[in-house]
């Protein structure tokens, strides 16, 4: 089965500012978050070798959560100075680098990650997201895999993998979350409801929506009392979490690895001051041109 990576370019971008603290060009720029991210997306395509891969970056905010929960990721920081401008480098680092990649405005990322994967699998395809975001554990299936980077083993998560983390199916996930609301996105969820009493409950009733009719079935008169009360917070919560249909098509023909642009890259790396790159790239280069003569 041919496969098709999906990078969550952001997330990743992050990882590699707050990994490497201090790191600075020829010109005194900040380049922690550049070198990061090409050392990790280098790792990537080593470990699972895509015919296919793109890096998705969030274009902001969905107009759709915000007009639903106006407080949806309202108490995120403000990107770190020193990261911004890395951003635009890393996508003309990508495209030297013969990597698609896509930002499409009041986009998010996960949205649009969730519509290439589930395109790419109706394709016969396999789809794999490189995102430790737990809302993509809700789109895991036979071809559809996660790459965590905070999991050691180093292994594509499928349902099992999800099972474990979360204690139920990942078609449950969203309802998973909408129970426990998630603080990283500013979603508040049933008060005194964490994540073993969430699972308890769908292991029981299966989905939210059985849950709510059958309330009167929950024994606990304070578990009870608290659904009751948050059911609308639920339902709301549900339509958050999950991930919406947004416009992309997948084309392989597109996202196919294409070959660098050495003469860029070597500019690139020059500009950035990545010695150990630049070197790596110019032995690469004279042996192919010593294959010519």
């Amino acid at each position: 089965m041919k496969r098709l990576l999906i990078v969550d370019g952001h997330a990743y971008a992050y990882r590699a500012f707050h990994a490497i603290r201090e790191l600075r060009g020829p010109q005194g720029q900040a380049t922690n978050a550049i070198y990061g991210f090409a050392k990790m997306l280098e790792k990537l395509r080593a470990a699972l070798e895509p015919e296919c891969l793109m890096v998705v970056w969030d274009g902001g905010l969905s107009a759709e959560r915000l007009a639903a929960h106006p407080e949806y990721k309202a108490q995120r920081p403000e990107m770190p100075a020193e990261l911004r401008p890395q951003l635009d480098e890393l996508v003309e680092y990508l495209g030297a680098a013969g990597v698609a990649s896509y930002c499409g405005d009041q986009v998010e990322a996960d949205d649009y990650i969730a519509c290439l994967a589930r395109q790419a699998a109706a394709a016969g395809w396999q789809a794999v997201i490189a995102s430790a975001d737990k809302d993509f554990m809700q789109l895991v299936s036979p071809q559809i895999g996660l790459w965590n980077p905070n999991d050691k083993a180093a292994v594509i998560w499928s349902r099992e993998q999800v099972v474990a983390k979360t204690g139920v199916e990942p078609e449950q996930v969203a309802d998973w979350l909408a129970l426990m609301g998630d603080a990283v996105d500013n979603i508040p969820g049933v008060p005194g409801v964490g994540p073993k009493t969430a699972t308890e409950l769908l292991k029981q009733f299966g989905s939210v929506a059985a849950l709510l009719t059958r309330l009167a079935e929950v024994k606990s008169e304070r578990l009870r009392t608290a659904l009751a009360g948050s059911a609308e917070r639920i339902r709301k919560n549900l339509g958050l979490v999950q991930l919406h249909a947004v416009a992309c098509e997948f084309e392989p023909e597109k996202l196919a690895v294409r070959p660098a642009n050495r003469e860029q890259l070597r500019e690139l790396f020059r500009r950035w001051g990545f010695k150990g790159m630049l070197e790596s790239l110019e032995r690469t280069m004279s042996g192919q041109q010593a294959e010519l003569i």
